[in-house]
C-alpha cells in the first residue's frame, strides 16, 4: 500500500472513531470486517481524498450502516 493512502486510510479511521465516540482500533476492525479498507477506501482513493472530511465521515457512517457495521 502507497504511504499516501495509508495515510488516508488513517485519517478516514481516526475521524470516523471521532465522530462515533468510539476507539479508533474498534473503527478499523468494524471497517475491516464489513470490507471497507480494501474494498472501497483503497481502491477509491483517488476520489475519494478529493472531498471535504464531513462528507467523507458522512459517506464512511452510512457505508458501515449498509454493511452492517452499524446499528
Amino acid at each position: 500500500m502507497d504511504f499516501k493512502i495509508l495515510n488516508f486510510t488513517i485519517f478516514c479511521v481516526n475521524n470516523v472513531a471521532a465522530y462515533l465516540h468510539q476507539s479508533a482500533r474498534e473503527v478499523y476492525h468494524k471497517m475491516q470486517n464489513a470490507g471497507m479498507i480494501d474494498g472501497y477506501i483503497v481502491p477509491c482513493y483517488d476520489v475519494l481524498h478529493s472531498f471535504s472530511k464531513e462528507y467523507i465521515i458522512e459517506d464512511l457512517v452510512s457505508l458501515m450502516k449498509q454493511r452492517g457495521a452499524l446499528q
